[in-house]
């Protein structure tokens, strides 16, 4: 069995003993287990043959016991078992929204419904208004959710996912004799959010070997072809990942034409025969009858290049979508989008008092590390059991241990007492005005009842937008990439109530969130909309993905001036004196500022 055959494995498994009624530390374990083989860069056989398998994150010796089983025999006796009581078609009723463990275990035992195919066609005869809690609303919304998991179930590769990957793998390619640059392609490298293949780009006057040590990385699965500039391979976690090699004098053009979008690049084609030239990867080309002297090729070392000779401004890959850039470009207005380097603060993040790994102050220490002048800690809130969310009590007894953190820390960098507020299924929230008051930072967010119909979902965010004391709307939609849609927000109403209130709308830099998503960040942009780009970090190497969410921006054309947290300290103190009830009535919310 290969690392994918595994870690798919071990993830059934886990969603198979979710829906039997199976310890969440036992269901966690094989969680973790699928992850740490997924990511591994070696194939486990290998591993396993060198009894290196206990030393794999989350891979204990039960664990490592049946790995070397199913290395050995193909199979998993375990798994076989389980699937006498939990049939593993049922594992794929996970993926519809509204469908928990809880109510797939309830839909095979009362209704034998084991598929899809058989949830959809009981849904529209009316069949689950069997089940205890369900009716026609019910009925009607499973069937929304069914079709909304169709529209997005398309087997992209998450951001998150493919980065990382793609990054080790032009390291090692990048340490190779003769290799002079490198860089990622395609939709990885406009940062969309979710991914096909993978593109790998090197420039080398010697391909060949390139070629040959790509193809022959422990980490490939299958090779699907091997040529002169071009090779694709299958990596053992099932990802597709296509090499191109040209020397380095013809990099811009490589680095341009294999990044696109399709359609940028189509308009770039266009200046370039408008000025009598044809471009593809190689270089431009005359067309047609040229003057006497004109140079068979104009090759360019830089992209910068490509976009001189077309009479262009640079236009960053995050932009390249024909989304307006080029005619922006053309009119000296193309934006200065922010770039991480901007990012002075975090607004969302979470320590060991919910559902973190560190403490208030480990956080702190870690953000100031990174070059973070002020943070705030935003814990949950009761709602959240699962997140052991805090109630009011826990939240005050909290208050103490952030301004120790912030005392500690010195005058150079300010920890701030926030929350992140559960808005419950019926639009109330979760702490009362007078707790909220004492708090620097509230944070509003909706993590339960996503798939209610719009209105009644919108109205939930629109009542915490227009709650005087909520400074920001965490990723709106609650979505996770790549399965679960999130809520079906009407986002003009929501984009238009925070631009009324200065209510802040966050891009959540968690590559499975990336909420708002680029589109709403456009609008939010036009409408004036004040938004913050935060790592939600629960743990410390969380602070590393600031470049997803930066990204997500840069294609909204959001620029530094649109985003709170490249404020400085003086100016984020001023917002909140201006925004909030305690305006007028005491110095600032809380005793922290």
């Amino acid at each position: 069995m290969t690392n994918r055959e595994i870690a798919d494995l071990f993830e059934k498994v886990a969603d198979m003993l979710a829906i039997r009624g199976d310890s969440i530390h036992r269901i966690l374990a094989y969680r973790r287990a699928a992850e740490s083989i997924r990511a591994l860069g070696r194939d486990v056989q290998v591993v396993a043959q060198e009894g290196g398998l206990t030393d794999i994150p989350g891979i204990g010796q039960t664990l490592a016991d049946k790995i070397e089983e199913m290395l050995a025999t193909g199979r998993l006796q375990f798994y076989e078992k389980l699937s006498q009581d939990v049939p593993p078609s049922l594992v794929t009723l996970l993926r519809v929204e509204g469908l928990g463990p809880k109510r797939v275990k309830a839909v095979y035992e009362t209704l034998n419904i084991t598929t899809l195919a058989q949830l959809t066609e009981a849904a529209r005869a009316g069949d689950l208004r069997k089940l205890p809690g369900m009716g026609e609303k019910s009925e009607a919304k499973l069937l929304v959710a069914i079709e909304a998991l169709a529209r997005h179930g398309d087997d992209r590769t998450p951001l998150g996912d493919a980065w990382p990957i793609a990054q080790a793998i032009l390291a090692e390619l990048a340490a190779l004799p003769g290799v002079s640059q490198v860089a990622v392609g395609g939709s990885l490298r406009r940062m969309r959010e979710t991914i096909g293949d993978i593109d790998l780009l090197v420039a080398a006057e010697d391909a060949p070997p390139i070629m040959a040590h790509f193809c022959g990385m422990e980490r490939v699965e299958t090779v699907l072809g091997q040529g002169p500039t071009k090779s694709s391979v299958v990596l053992l976690n099932g990802l597709q990942v296509d090499l191109r090699v040209l020397p380095a004098g013809r990099w811009g053009t490589l680095l341009s034409y294999f990044t696109g979008s399709k359609e940028h690049n189509v308009r770039l084609r266009e200046l370039a025969l408008k000025q009598g030239l044809s471009l593809n990867e190689h270089a431009f080309r005359p067309v047609g009858d040229s003057p006497a002297g004109t140079p068979d090729e104009i090759l360019c070392p830089t992209e910068e290049a490509v976009y001189q000779t077309l009479g262009l401004p640079y236009i960053l890959p995050t932009l390249r979508e024909d989304r307006g850039e080029i005619e922006a470009a053309l009119a000296g207005r193309l934006p200065d989008v922010v770039r991480s380097s901007d990012i002075v603060a975090d607004l969302h993040m979470h320590t060991t008092w919910s559902d973190g790994k560190l403490s208030v102050l480990e956080m702190a220490q870690a953000a100031q590390a990174r070059g973070r002048q002020y943070i705030v800690i935003t814990d949950h809130s009761a709602s959240l059991g699962i997140a052991n969310g805090l109630s009011v009590e826990r939240l005050r007894q909290q208050a103490a241990e952030v301004r120790a953190a912030d005392a500690a820390l010195g005058p150079d960098f300010r920890v701030f007492h926030g929350t992140e507020m559960e808005i419950r299924a019926d639009g109330t929230l979760d702490y009362p005005d007078e707790v909220l008051a004492e708090l620097d930072f509230v944070i509003a967010s909706l993590h339960t009842s996503l798939s209610q119909p719009r209105a009644q979902v919108t109205a939930r965010a629109l009542a915490a937008i227009d709650n005087p004391h909520v400074d920001m709307l965490a990723h709106p939609t609650g979505r996770l990439l790549p399965d679960r849609p999130g809520a079906d927000l009407d986002m003009d109403a929501v984009l238009f109530a925070a631009s009324r209130t200065g209510t802040i709308l966050e891009i959540n830099a968690h590559p499975r969130r990336l909420d708002l998503r680029d589109s709403h960040v456009r609008r939010a942009v036009d409408l004036g909309v004040w938004l913050a780009i935060n790592c939600d970090a629960h743990d410390e190497a969380d602070f590393e993905m600031l470049h997803y969410g930066v990204a997500t921006a840069q294609r909204g054309w959001a620029t530094a001036a649109n985003v709170v947290n490249t404020w400085p300290l003086a100016r984020f103190l001023a917002y909140l004196r201006r925004h909030g009830p305690a305006a007028g009535s005491a110095p600032l919310r809380g005793g922290l500022l």
